[in-house]
């Protein structure tokens, strides 16, 4: 066993438990009122939503390195890690549950679930002939963990999938080609990071070139698409859309999606799961086992952040 060489601030215990058996590190929980503690410290692994509170501790970290991450997503990050301080994502711990939850959105338009469900509370028996996932055409906007964790589901239901990057690769295709894809497509998945660049990406013009009756999926973020866009094409009747994310978030009351007709909302709990936590470590303990090793995470963020 190598000697220690790297003290890690982590949330709590179970960070502490995680990093246990992974060689040359020495976990401590994080006390944001011991400086000796944030001056000796090489990596931080910060608690879920805390990037506005931990800003300035950073600043008092002389010694940090690396910031770990527990989620996959890092748009609340950027900006706000010192220079010269790599940032390492949690990309594979949350891509199962969230496509789960995709499925369980899609399912509930295609086996017409909410209207079974109606009937069943007003005691009606209410036979009818439903859609099907089957030899369904599925665009995914995203091509990451999330996006391959997608296709391999929809394989298994016998649709077809089709994945979008930001530049074509064997089996992928380009986002240049989004608006000649999504007119061939009958559900439309965001999977997308936030970034500039994917800011209102799903605007009334990606919209209108989305076939009748078709489904858009955000399990993105909510700015990935203009709300009022989407809200005048649900009214129309003419697209249905699941959101579990929203712009703004939560929703205010009074907001027109509350009441948007062929629309299913969920408070932002895709990947809000049993286990999640048990999960998010098993990764984040690797990306911090290789870079004591001398090694950059394989989740290491690349370019500017």
């Amino acid at each position: 066993m190598r000697p220690v060489t790297l003290t890690v601030l982590v949330p709590d215990d179970h960070g502490v438990a995680a990093l246990s058996t992974v060689d040359g590190v020495r976990a401590l929980v994080l006390d944001t009122s011991d400086p000796a503690r944030l001056a000796e410290a090489e990596v931080l692994v910060p608690p879920f939503l805390s990037v506005g509170k931990l800003v300035h501790i950073m600043e008092r970290m002389p010694r940090l390195r690396l910031v770990q991450l527990l989620t996959a997503g890092v748009e609340a990050w950027i900006g706000h890690v010192p220079d010269g301080v790599q940032l390492s994502n949690c990309r594979g711990a949350h891509g199962g549950s969230t496509a789960e939850w995709v499925f369980a959105a899609l399912l509930s338009f295609y086996r017409d679930l909410p209207a079974f469900d109606a009937a069943q509370r007003a005691g009606e028996w209410d036979f009818h002939v439903t859609d099907t996932m089957q030899d369904k055409r599925m665009l995914v906007v995203g091509a990451g963990d999330l996006g391959e964790q997608l296709r391999r589901r929809f394989d298994t239901f016998d649709a077809h999938t089709t994945l979008v990057a930001t530049r074509a690769r064997a089996g992928v295709h380009g986002v240049d080609e989004l608006p000649d894809l999504l007119g061939e497509h009958d559900a439309v998945i965001m999977v997308v990071p936030m970034t500039d660049a994917t800011r209102r990406m799903v605007d009334a013009e990606f919209l209108s070139r989305m076939r009748d009756g078709a489904i858009l999926v955000n399990a993105a973020r909510g700015p990935v698409v203009e709300t009022d866009a989407l809200v005048a094409e649900l009214n129309s009747g003419r697209l249905r859309a699941a959101l579990d994310v929203t712009d703004p978030e939560p929703l205010p009351p009074g907001h027109p999606l509350w009441t948007a007709p062929n629309l299913l909302l969920t408070p932002h709990v895709a990947g809000s799961v049993t286990g999640r936590g048990e999960r998010a470590w098993a990764i984040a303990a690797r990306q911090i086992e290789q870079f004591a090793a001398g090694k950059d995470p394989d989740n290491v963020i690349r370019g500017a952040y």
